[in-house]
């Protein structure tokens, strides 16, 4: 049985370009391969639906340089 996705909103701190936006795309989608990824700059939240938990997604970004929160999820 497949795990049902989630829409999580992350607050990510850090973000200020494209190539930042690519980089939280790649790093979530290293723990879900099938995860939409939405990248909102401008207000530096990132919305996710995917299978993987919150706390996973906002570490893989914390991880890859970036401060990140789950807001929900």
């Amino acid at each position: 049985m497949e795990e049902p996705r989630k829409d999580l909103l992350m607050r990510v701190d850090g973000m200020s370009c494209k190539g930042c936006a690519d980089t939280v795309t790649r790093t979530v989608r290293t723990l879900d391969p099938s995860a939409e990824v939405e990248v909102d700059l401008d207000h530096g939240r990132v919305r996710v639906t995917t299978v993987a938990q919150s706390l996973d997604v906002a570490q893989a970004i914390t991880s890859a340089g970036y401060d990140a929160h789950a807001m929900t999820g």
